[in-house]
């Protein structure tokens, strides 16, 4: 990057693009992500562009409103504005420019990017392919690397990972749509070997869309399918009966130190068996977020321990949050790792570290701190 492009120069404010939306299930939840950082960005010390990806895939300048990006209700989910004028990536010698396409008009350069800050959950955004995009753009991102966000993503690849660093799992087995279609005896022995109930998960999914909690092998064929209209990759997970759900924030110090958060209890009530995408985002009486979580020192220092572990497992940048089951007798697995947790104020992960100290424009301002200060190219 030359002088005239160094986000450190005199007089010039680094460029942040925030990229959301995306082709995933998890489309609206990018949307109201985005909305509560585009909110937080300090403009005083950012120059900021929203860039929304439309669901088939293209991208567009977005206005960036963040009242335009919140839920509004069950029936009320935002999603990005697809007939908006088009954006490119242009990489360069030098710099990578933002290019504007509209139609009937001359494409028109917005300029050069400093920063991506990818807001994206789930396939085509938090697993790998657009930080793969940007590393070979040369263009600096927030968070996880092409492979922590590969492994993290795929429940059933970063369930061995961290198996491999010591850290405990709940048991689980991969059912692929090919070995359903062909070969369902052995899948249903398979899913058997757990013991019901059990959990039928999209491998590759986020945000609870497409679980199903089966009681028992009669529900289990409703359970595939629900999940393979996600994925074609499913994770059936052995049910941790009676187990507390506890989760803690991963943040990089400025020094690259992975620090951690308070631990956060979640607690499900009413008519949800788990905590599913209504308990997650629509807003009701049976979700209770306890932050902190009422744990013992020494099970919430083993949280916090466990976590670090789990971030370099995976060899994560900038945050994760990882989730835990913690057994009715005591003992603590790890239930997985989000590279791009929820992000909104209300989120678990920003709460955690409010409630550690770090307020929800400081937690952003630091992440883009830390991914302006970090190298191009290998790690």
């Amino acid at each position: 990057m030359n002088e005239s492009n160094d986000p450190a120069s005199p007089g010039r404010k680094p460029r942040v693009a925030v990229v959301f939306g995306g082709r995933s299930s998890e489309h609206a939840i990018s949307c109201v992500t985005a909305g509560s950082v585009l909110a937080a960005i300090d403009s005083a010390a950012y120059d900021v562009v929203p860039i929304g990806i439309a669901t088939d895939g293209r991208w567009v300048l977005e206005s960036g409103d963040p009242d335009r990006l919140r839920i509004q209700g069950p029936d009320g989910l935002p999603e990005v504005d697809g007939s908006r004028a088009s954006v490119t990536l242009a990489p360069e010698a030098a710099s990578t420019g933002l290019v504007v396409t509209e139609p009937a008009e001359p494409p028109r350069t917005l300029g050069d990017v400093d920063v991506v800050f990818p807001v994206l959950h789930g396939p085509w955004g938090e697993d790998g392919t657009i930080q793969g995009m940007l590393e070979m753009a040369g263009v600096r991102y927030v968070g996880a690397g092409v492979l922590a966000s590969a492994v993290s993503m795929d429940k059933s690849y970063m369930k061995v990972v961290l198996a491999a660093a010591g850290l405990p799992v709940l048991p689980s087995v991969t059912v692929t749509a090919r070995q359903w279609e062909h070969d369902q005896v052995a899948a249903r022995e398979r899913a058997a070997s757990l013991g019901y109930p059990l959990f039928a998960k999209p491998a590759r999914g986020g945000s609870s869309i497409g679980i199903s909690k089966v009681h028992d092998e009669s529900e289990l064929d409703a359970a595939m399918d629900e999940a393979l209209r996600y994925d074609p990759k499913v994770l059936l997970e052995a049910y941790a009966g009676g187990a507390r759900e506890v989760e803690c924030g991963v943040l990089q110090a400025l020094d690259g130190t992975p620090e951690t958060s308070v631990p956060a209890e979640i607690r499900i009530s009413g008519e949800h068996e788990f905590y599913d995408f209504a308990a997650k985002y629509l807003p009701e009486e049976h979700t209770e977020l306890d932050v902190p979580a009422d744990l013992p020192d020494e099970v919430a220092g083993q949280i916090r321990e466990m976590s670090v572990q789990a971030f370099e497992a995976v060899g994560g940048e900038g945050l994760a949050r990882v989730d835990f089951f913690v057994l009715p007798d005591g003992r603590v697995v790890v239930n997985e790792i989000n590279t791009m947790p929820g992000f909104t104020p209300t989120s678990m992960y920003p709460r955690m570290w409010a409630a550690s100290g770090v307020d929800y424009a400081a937690l952003v301002d630091r992440l883009i701190r830390l991914a302006l200060a970090r190298d191009i190219g290998l790690r």
